[in-house]
């Protein structure tokens, strides 16, 4: 029994870590996405920052979808936790869409020439980003509350 106890603290362990390097991927985001929309105005010597934060966007927005909410699903699978998967295929859809607003500013700024080509209308992308994407953390806290940390105590 204290066996596998073990394992799976372990094995709920390393998903924590997983969660803890997202969160900080994310706070790193957040970072620089204020710092872009602190700016008044945007050169063309700022291209390449803007690719970074696109990237790091890409990087962290990817990571949830092939990474952590299948993380969380497998936990909440082992736990027998229906209530939880339930909550997960109902937060989806609405992930899925800042997913889909992530992705469309990615690609209208993925590249020095797109950028350079729509400078002026990065104050508008950016607004509309953030709030889309505050919205998306608030969704994901949701879930790591509802299909990780409900599992702390048990996994424990």
């Amino acid at each position: 029994m204290l066996e596998s106890c073990k394992s799976a603290q372990e094995r709920w362990g390393g998903v924590h870590d997983i969660i803890d390097r997202w969160l900080e991927q994310r706070r790193f985001l957040i970072e620089e996405l204020v710092q872009l929309r602190k700016q008044e105005a945007f050169k063309p010597e700022d291209s390449q920052f803007i690719l970074t934060v696109c990237e790091k966007l890409v990087d962290y927005v990817s990571a949830g979808h092939f990474e952590i909410y299948e993380q969380l699903a497998l936990e909440a699978k082992e736990f027998h936790d229906d209530r939880a998967l339930l909550r997960l295929t109902q937060l989806m859809p609405e992930i899925e869409e800042t997913t889909t607003i992530a992705v469309e500013f990615n690609d209208k700024f993925d590249t020095k020439e797109h950028c350079d080509s729509q400078l002026t209308e990065l104050p508008f992308a950016l607004q509309t980003l953030g709030v889309v994407m505050a919205e998306r953390f608030g969704l994901e806290d949701q879930l790591i509350k509802e299909l990780h940390e409900a599992h702390n105590e048990k996994s424990a």
